[in-house]
């Protein structure tokens, strides 16, 4: 198990932060991760629905090119379907963002017209690009993304539709959706928690986003495969992590650790670096008593800062398709609402408004007649109450609405995501919310103790999306901050051990 005084890690975690710092670590003794959950992988997680599998977790890889590590590790798997290893895909920019939707169903029960769509998607577009503008600014123009877009259409309004009022409130009721499309990628309730000045931080790597045609689970469970057997412990899960102790194993006087990870059925790990590769969602709602000693302040108020919101998935199958073959994103346009004005915040009348729309899961040879509907937010988290039944039931209504076809058959099943109710998650992906910044993202990097001179350092170490300052939200963020994280510790490793004070 350990070879003689060898370093001793524990990893908090099986997602791909903890897997991917136990796939590079190098020179330790013994190695343990500790999973809460009955399986490997966080928020990746494939399951079956229909006749295929879904993604109820991370669905994308977002970037796939040579500079994005999920995609060469997936390759180095041979996950990825031919489309994918294309040269010209790798060299596309989509910017995270779907492609542009092949209709669009209006509230009235109509297709509308996709010229109309498309201006009002490409003004967005180009919007968005112009609040990435304004990093390291000292005044911008708004607190907040929400809130510069909404003034930049403001401003925008008399030209909207050629102004024609119609053609101008569709061309706000488009708008609309696309702020809530937004949200969903940026894994928040409103734009307007979103900082503007840090926003155009976020790095997006070139490629056209692919998907793994086995699940994007098998990802990780060829990382769990290639690790020595026993060391992922599942259903594991952490309770207190006490560090700054001296603490030793019963028979055992030689050697003390400084840290005791305590998990919930009462077993204990003495570690000499624990890796926390735990969620944003998890650290915000246990912090306090998650670390004993609590954490720095610095750290705890970055922790308290940042964003963490909820995105879920809604996957309906029905017996026969009402889409085209071809199409790949059925969008949503509520007609009565404008970014200009406040949604309502009846979650109960109109929590299903929040959905942007549903995405046609291809081929459906592989999937069967398979929707996925996208929806963020306290919407999002309100959805995780209902039942199966009442969410079936509040969809069936909202195609016949859209459709227009009051006939229109009911969905045979229903699946859905519930992030925000998972405890040991507790919601989706981190985002810098306003008062916030890229800083802080570092602070929540940072390990401990935090004098480096200390003479038992890196006792504490941290991973995980929310830790990546470019590439948060996404599994390639997840992924390098793991393998940086244990890149430290082989440095460590490898740096000779200080001379014992005498």
């Amino acid at each position: 198990m350990e070879e003689g005084g060898g370093r001793r890690v524990v990893a908090v975690g099986a997602g791909l932060a903890g897997l991917g710092a136990a796939q590079r670590l190098r020179g330790h003794g013994s190695l343990r991760l500790l999973e809460a959950a009955a399986r490997a992988g966080g928020r990746v997680c494939t399951r079956p629905f229909a006749s295929g599998l879904v993604e109820m977790g991370a669905h994308w890889i977002h970037g796939p090119s040579p500079g994005n590590p999920v995609f060469c590790l997936a390759t180095h798997y041979s996950l990825l379907g031919p489309e994918a290893a294309r040269e010209e895909n790798q060299q596309l920019e989509a910017g995270g963002h779907p492609p542009l939707p092949s209709v669009t169903y209006s509230s009235s029960g109509r297709a509308l017209n996709t010229q109309a769509v498309s201006k009002a998607h490409n003004l967005f577009d180009t919007l968005l690009t112009s609040a990435r503008a304004f990093r390291g600014s000292e005044e911008p123009p708004a607190p907040s993304v929400g809130q510069y877009l909404r003034a930049e259409i403001a401003r925008r309004v008399p030209a909207l539709g050629g102004g024609k009022e119609d053609a101008c409130r569709l061309q706000l009721a488009i708008l609309a959706t696309c702020l809530k499309l937004e949200c969903c990628i940026s894994g928040t309730h409103s734009m307007d928690l979103v900082a503007l000045e840090p926003f155009g931080e976020y790095v997006s790597l070139p490629g056209l986003d692919c998907t793994f045609p086995g699940g994007y689970s098998s990802l990780p469970d060829h990382m769990l495969s290639a690790l020595p057997e026993g060391t992922v412990l599942l259903n594991k899960a952490v309770r207190t992590i006490r560090w700054r102790g001296s603490f030793r194993e019963e028979g055992d006087d030689t050697r003390d650790f400084p840290v005791q990870v305590e998990c919930e059925d009462g077993d204990t790990f003495l570690a000499d670096h624990v890796i926390i590769t735990v969620p944003l969602g998890f650290l915000k709602e246990h912090h306090q008593h998650f670390f004993q000693p609590p954490l720095p302040e610095k750290k705890a108020e970055a922790i308290r800062r940042l964003g963490f919101g909820t995105n879920n998935k809604i996957f309906l199958e029905f017996e026969q398709p009402f889409w085209e073959p071809q199409q790949q994103l059925l969008e949503v346009v509520w007609e009565d609402e404008s970014p200009l004005e406040e949604p309502s915040a009846d979650l109960e009348a109109n929590w299903f408004k929040k959905l942007i729309g549903f995405l046609v899961l291809q081929p459906p040879e592989q999937h069967g007649h398979v929707l996925c509907g996208f929806i963020a937010g306290k919407e999002s988290e309100y959805m995780e109450t209902l039942s199966d039944a009442e969410v079936l039931d509040t969809m069936t209504s909202v195609l016949r609405t859209l459709t227009g076809n009051p006939c229109l058959p009911a969905p045979r099943s229903v699946l859905r995501s519930r992030w925000h109710s998972a405890p040991y998650t507790r919601g989706s992906y981190s985002y810098v919310a306003i008062g916030s910044s890229g800083d802080d993202i570092d602070v929540l990097a940072q390990p401990l103790p935090e004098d480096p001179e200390d003479p038992r350092p890196l006792q504490l170490l941290f991973a995980g999306e929310a830790t990546h300052r470019t590439f948060y939200s996404t599994t390639h963020g997840a992924l390098l901050s793991g393998w940086r994280e244990a890149e430290r510790l082989n440095q460590l490793f490898e740096a000779p051990s200080p001379a014992p004070q005498l």
